[in-house]
């Protein structure tokens, strides 16, 4: 059994879908994140850079419990254990995971620093928002390119890469992107939202959000309690 400690963000959706698509039984647990549910040390336990998603697998590779924290290491972990969406040889295993790198060290980063300086910074900072909002789009161009030459990221096969990367361009719009501007993008996009698997991942947790950012969220998410020691 997979405990799968999260909440409605993107990188939370990546596991949520994945967990879905594998077909893996797990139970819920919401860490609301604006509460600092994410800084309590039964948390820390299993996810020391006190992010979301987490889980905890009962049944480890050894046969004893394993917890895991960071998104692409949980894919990489679930796709090993149902022998699917990671590719068959060595050649698509790793055109896979330098795709889910790129989203790691790119896509994610990026597009979270846009849709923050865009949205939430309480003050508009326009260097900021240009840069951001730049490299968005120079991101979407990376991705549209490849989609001109394959059907998914990784080749002609659904895998974790295309997983890792959906939920991140869901908010295309508040990263200042029009989404026809790439239209082999655009076809995935679409392509990969009438996933089944996808809609009800991306729909875990969403009831228990809090969409409204108070003073005292703000100062949780972005403020003190974030850096303070530990």
């Amino acid at each position: 059994m997979i405990d799968l400690y999260s909440t409605a963000t993107p990188n939370g959706h990546k596991v949520h879908v994945m967990l879905e698509e594998c077909g893996l039984d797990y139970r819920q647990h919401h860490i609301d994140i604006g509460a600092g549910d994410q800084f309590k040390p039964d948390f820390l336990k299993i996810s020391p850079n006190n992010k979301i998603p987490a889980i905890v697998d009962s049944d480890g590779p050894d046969g004893k419990p394993m917890s895991l924290f960071e998104s692409g290491a949980i894919l990489v972990y679930l796709a090993s254990m149902v022998g699917k969406f990671l590719g068959t040889t060595d050649r698509e295993k790793f055109e896979t995971l330098q795709w889910v790198m790129f989203q790691m060290g790119g896509v994610g980063p990026m597009l979270g620093q846009a849709h923050h300086f865009r949205m939430y910074a309480p003050e508009k900072i326009e260097y900021a928002i240009d840069r951001y909002t730049n490299e968005a789009k120079r991101l979407y161009s990376v991705i549209d390119r490849r989609l001109a030459e394959s059907q998914y990221l990784a080749g002609n096969s659904y895998t974790i890469a295309d997983i890792a990367t959906f939920p991140w361009l869901r908010s295309w719009e508040k990263q200042g992107i029009t989404l026809s501007d790439y239209p082999n993008l655009q076809r995935w996009f679409e392509e990969i939202a009438e996933r089944p698997a996808v809609k009800k991942g991306t729909t875990l947790f969403v009831d228990a959000r809090n969409t409204v950012i108070d003073d005292k969220a703000r100062e949780v998410l972005y403020g003190a309690t974030q850096y303070a020691k530990r």
